[in-house]
């Protein structure tokens, strides 16, 4: 999804034949992944920044196409929103320094994109506190054809208006908009088609505690709801299935419903068998290996952690680890980063598919309610922990693993360092966003300034005054 399309309206026959060509490429597909040698290589990791834009008061700013033009750099793409953009940063090896070099290039292109802001700046923050019922207007939407495009899908797709429900907000809702009140930070890590499952299943189990220690979005349209209300929002947002439609268990987006027990084609073929297409936007003559069609509609389904197959240099896969929100800072991030991969990395090295899958399923959800406080459970345990033991018990595990990889020690050490701390002094995003609305008076746009000139700093959140 991150070009543009030539056009925002399909014809019935086109979505007819862009269905045909999704079950000839995951056909494509499936032999590709299963070729002596594919996507060797070593390991990478990438990451995507989404940001908010802010005026001077701290409210949201809709002008990122002036923003990405005066920034004149194609790392910076729109977003959904007009006050959101994406950094695209640079793929990294996972050996080495790897939080080192993202952290620096996170509080590089910070910086950058905040001073191409004319009247205010940028924010990687998951929900921003200011934002209104009056920013989710049609007129907030970025002008590119894909996101008309996909609006229009939506629209074929399910009943308007639509409820969402969170907790005791309740709003009635006639168009994706609403999608633009999250941002992410977006993890990729490269790997070899036989170790994706372990990894895939590794990721599924590790992003629960490590969720419960990254919340940073616990206010939306003036109410304080989840840690993290970006995971209920966006799956409220973005679910296709009306009344009809009720036979699918999953929405749109979503953790997911059981352990992938072969490879990443179990998951690619259930996005072509269970979602139907809303972009059907169709290739004239594509190479085999490209399977364009497949990767514009893997692109429209937004599983927590997801495969992604990317044609570049001969092909390979990666997966794409999308629960965690932006911000606070790039010490945060890169922090966020280790843990995440540390702990997969070391999970991955165990079968998890005897684990029962509700389990893992629930920590996820427990952790973007409650975050520090959830009751969580782990493997080998038939207990409950509170996710803040847990999270100090596992990060020898990543440690681990990292230095498996070939993280540099020092790299590792600094990084999970940093989780460390935030966890025994109880201080994430979300806490400290709490704290300084009261401090505040419930002034939510000085808590935005507060927050942007310490984002900023990048000093870490639990370091922040």
């Amino acid at each position: 999804m991150g070009r543009d399309l030539d056009k925002e309206r399909f014809t019935e026959a086109e979505y007819v034949r862009f269905g045909e060509r999704l079950q000839e490429q995951v056909g494509v597909l499936r032999e590709l992944l299963a070729t002596p040698g594919f996507g060797q290589g070593p390991a990478t990791i990438g990451a995507e920044l989404e940001l908010f834009l802010i005026d001077e008061r701290g409210r949201p700013l809709p002008r990122n196409s002036q923003v990405r033009e005066a920034l004149g750099d194609e790392r910076v793409v729109l977003e959904l929103g007009r006050f959101n953009l994406e950094v695209n940063l640079t793929p990294t090896p996972l050996a080495g320094t790897p939080f080192e070099t993202l952290s620096a290039e996170v509080q590089e292109t910070i910086s950058k994109v905040d001073g191409a802001v004319e009247g205010g700046g940028a924010l990687p923050i998951g929900i921003l506190p200011t934002l209104s019922a009056d920013d989710f207007t049609v007129g907030a939407m970025s002008d590119q054809n894909r996101y008309r495009a996909m609006s229009r899908g939506f629209r074929r797709l399910r009943l308007e208006p639509f409820l969402v429900k969170i907790e005791d907000l309740e709003l009635s809702v006639e168009d994706v908009i609403l999608e633009a009140a999250n941002t992410s930070w977006q993890v990729h890590i490269r790997t070899p088609p036989e170790r994706f499952a372990r990894l895939f299943n590794a990721a599924q189990l590790a992003i629960g505690p490590v969720l419960a220690v990254c919340g940073n979005s616990p206010f939306f349209l003036g109410r304080e709801l989840w840690e993290e209300t970006r995971i209920a929002l966006m799956e409220e947002a973005a679910d296709d299935r009306d009344v009809a439609r009720l036979g699918r268990r999953d929405g749109r987006v979503t953790f997911g419903s059981d352990w992938v027990h072969e490879g990443a084609h179990e998951l690619f073929e259930r996005y072509v068998r269970d979602y139907e297409p809303i972009v059907p936007d169709l290739t004239e003559d594509p190479r085999p290996h490209e399977v364009p069609e497949l990767r514009l509609h893997q692109g429209t389904i937004w599983q927590w952690n997801r495969p992604v197959y990317d044609p570049a240099d001969s092909g390979h896969l990666r997966i794409e680890m999308r629960a965690l929100p932006a911000g606070p800072s790039c010490a945060d991030m890169a922090a966020n980063t280790a843990f995440l991969l540390g702990l997969t990395l070391s999970q991955a090295e165990r079968d998890l598919t005897g684990y029962r899958f509700a389990q893992a399923y629930q920590n996820f959800y427990r952790a973007a309610m409650h975050g520090l406080d959830a009751k969580l459970s782990w493997p080998g345990s038939d207990a409950e922990f509170e996710a803040g033991e847990l999270v100090l018990s596992l990060l020898p595990e990543a440690r681990e693993g990292l230095l498996a990889a070939g993280v540099a020690a020092h790299d590792a050490d600094r990084a999970l360092g940093v989780i460390a701390q935030r966890t025994r002094l109880r201080r994430t995003g979300s806490v400290w966003q709490r704290e300084a609305l009261a401090r505040f008076g419930g002034d939510r746009e000085q808590l935005v300034r507060s927050y942007r000139e310490l984002a900023l700093s990048g000093l870490p959140v639990h370091l922040w005054d």
